[in-house]
């Protein structure tokens, strides 16, 4: 009897992952076939909400009968964690992306120059949307795969699975930190009291974080998703406009704006690659894929998504980096709205507080549900459809939000942050690991076999390198710029409860 429900759970799980979404039996039976012939050998997937962990035998066709049951069985308390289509994809990856990033890339021009900025917007933007079509190849091929690290143990095994279980849960507890602190920020902005000590500010964005992240499924996130996405871009569109017309008033107008079309001949090496590992960081919407692709009713729908937020994407950051540094030039803030006037800088942080709020909190979620699934992989708690589900789910977002604020109050310095953030992570989420997925998982025959093959080869082979070398030179780049900041002193304390230090 516990065999038979161990199996249940497997096909269950198949069932509301692969397509055709028919009840019939034999589509089923279909899936446990292919279930058993992926995960012949060592490495066995870890599952997801109805999941179980033993081996997959055959089936008669009584069997696959009593299974279409189960699954009945089964469907009213899954059902809400496969209500996601396309278009809500689209705004999930939205959330997830358009938020910091937007804020740090005129910076980044300001170090680069126009040029190499808006080479490094529109050529990182289309590797971001490729690696992102991989990463989607490798579901569809292996529907069982939830979170970015069952990907991972398809190529590395279980040490593969637990690495990048401890650098997904890392990275999105980071993100939702960064957030924290963007909160604090904007709250400081916003009231313009700085005898209000900053620690206040931030606890307030931590629990507003906290509340935003409650809803467990990603269908119902997307709802917020809207107010995220109108949000971001109203307070872009005032950003520019404050800007330009404070640049064509100032002496000279728009022709006395120090900006450049090449990098300043003062710019480092590591300053040059920390503004590039912001942009990078501005395109990681891969890493949370996996998680949301595992509620999608259609899940070929996924290039449907990826492409609409490719597109939105490459278009915002780089109109909103090249127009703010030219109106702005080299003195151009991190985040942009810094850039503003006093005023209009207040009233584009009030504006700015939801894509804040939204955008950091769905990475709780994302994180929230990883740990979930993966503490209780075969108990109806993580469902979060009765009391002691949604207690044990407040706790844990309450646990991860705090974490998240400790990290903000500890590591006060938002370029340098998310530095280190995509240096670390993002190089492997974005590029080395979907190089290799392709390598392992998607590519057919031998790479110099056909003309697809071999330029496939090559594409993935410079992915592969990008990855590398934003590991390690990103790495570098980030501490160098940390040990530059305290040493010069522009840095603020730990914990400090000075609002003055965040201006």
């Amino acid at each position: 009897m516990a065999a038979t429900a161990q199996r249940r759970g497997s096909l269950i799980q198949q069932y509301y992952s692969s397509e055709p979404r028919s009840g019939s039996w034999s589509n089923i039976r279909r899936a446990s076939e292919g279930f058993s012939a992926q995960h012949a050998g060592p490495g066995a997937p870890r599952r997801s909400l109805a999941a179980s962990s033993s081996p997959e035998k055959d089936y008669s066709d009584k069997d696959a009968a009593d299974e279409e049951y189960a699954v009945g069985e089964m469907h009213e308390g899954e059902q809400k964690y496969h209500r996601l289509g396309w278009k809500k994809l689209t705004v999930c990856f939205i959330v997830e992306a358009i938020a910091l990033g937007s804020l740090s890339i005129p910076g980044a021009f300001a170090v680069l120059g126009m040029i190499p900025g808006v080479i490094m917007c529109v050529g990182l933007g289309l590797v971001a949307i490729y690696t992102s079509y991989v990463v989607g190849q490798v579901r569809m091929r292996h529907p069982h795969v939830a979170h970015y690290a069952d990907a991972v143990e398809l190529i590395w095994g279980k040490f593969g699975y637990e690495l990048a279980g401890a650098m997904f849960a890392i990275f999105l507890i980071l993100i939702t930190g960064s957030h924290v602190l963007t909160g604090t920020i904007a709250w400081i902005r916003i009231v313009d009291d700085t005898a209000i000590c900053a620690l206040v500010w931030g606890a307030i964005s931590a629990i507003i974080l906290f509340v935003v992240a409650l809803p467990p499924t990603f269908a119902e996130f997307a709802i917020l998703g809207y107010i995220d996405f109108v949000s971001i871009i109203v307070a872009i569109l005032i950003t520019i406009v404050a800007t330009g017309v404070e640049a064509h008033a100032a002496p000279g107008g728009l022709s006395g704006v120090d900006w450049s079309l090449w990098p300043p001949p003062t710019t480092t090496f590591y300053q040059a690659f920390l503004s590039t590992t912001n942009i990078i960081f501005a395109y990681s919407f891969a890493v949370c894929q996996y998680s949301f692709m595992a509620e999608m009713h259609t899940p070929k729908d996924y290039v449907k998504s990826i492409w609409a937020l490719g597109l939105i994407e490459i278009f915002i950051y780089t109109v909103t980096g090249g127009v703010v540094y030219a109106f702005v030039g080299s003195e151009v803030k991190s985040p942009a709205l810094l850039s503003a006037g006093p005023l209009v800088s207040r009233i584009a942080f009030g504006i700015a507080l939801p894509v804040i709020f939204i955008s950091g909190s769905i990475n709780s979620t994302v994180v929230g549900r990883y740990i979930l699934n993966r503490a209780l992989p075969n108990s109806d708690i993580r469902l979060i459809h009765s009391a002691k589900g949604w207690a044990v789910w407040l706790a844990l977002i309450a646990a991860i939000t705090v974490i998240a604020w400790v990290i903000a109050e500890a590591i006060p310095f938002f370029s340098a942050l998310l530095g280190i953030i995509s240096s670390l992570f993002i190089s492997g989420f974005t590029f080395y690991f979907p190089a290799l997925f392709w390598f392992q998982l998607i590519k057919e025959g031998k790479w110099y076999v056909g003309w697809k093959n071999i330029t496939l080869s090559i594409v993935n082979a410079l992915v592969f390198c990008i990855g590398i070398i934003t590991l390690g030179c990103g790495t570098y780049a980030s501490v160098q710029d940390i040990l530059s900041e305290y040493s010069s002193g522009d840095v603020r304390g730990s914990f400090t409860c000075d609002a003055t230090a965040y201006g």
